[in-house]
């Protein structure tokens, strides 16, 4: 089992920037596929980054493609997403997700992944 911190939520302004972390206990990150979701309120959650289990292929949604970018350091057995451009509309909870081994395609719904973390809030004000 996996179990995992998200941090580095805030209130920031459009287009600033802000990086979110996702620590993990337990086994490594290698061993997992790994995604970012958000959940707006009253919204459902849905999907914004993803990497594959070992070859850490990487697809991130419409509205975060360029503007948002994955990453992990193993060392710290800890997962990034950087954040930039920021709009109102990605203002929301961001969780971050794991789940033991897949396939080389990114997995990109609520439903295949297994270990969730408590989520961390991202406010972007126009």
């Amino acid at each position: 089992q996996v179990q995992l911190v998200e941090s580095g939520g805030g209130l920031v302004q459009a287009g600033d920037s802000l990086t979110l972390s996702c620590a993990a206990s337990g086994r490594p990150f290698s061993d997992y596929a790994t995604a970012w979701f958000r959940q707006a309120p009253g919204k459902e959650r849905e999907f914004v980054a993803a990497s594959s289990w070992l070859v850490g292929n990487k697809y991130y949604a419409d509205s975060v493609q360029g503007r948002f970018t994955m990453s992990g350091d193993s060392a710290k057995n800890t997962l990034y997403l950087q954040m930039n451009a920021l709009k109102p509309e990605d203002t929301a909870v961001y969780y971050c997700a794991a789940d033991y081994g897949g396939t080389s395609i990114p997995a990109t719904t609520v439903s295949e992944y297994s270990y969730w973390g408590q989520g961390t809030r991202v406010t972007v004000s126009s």
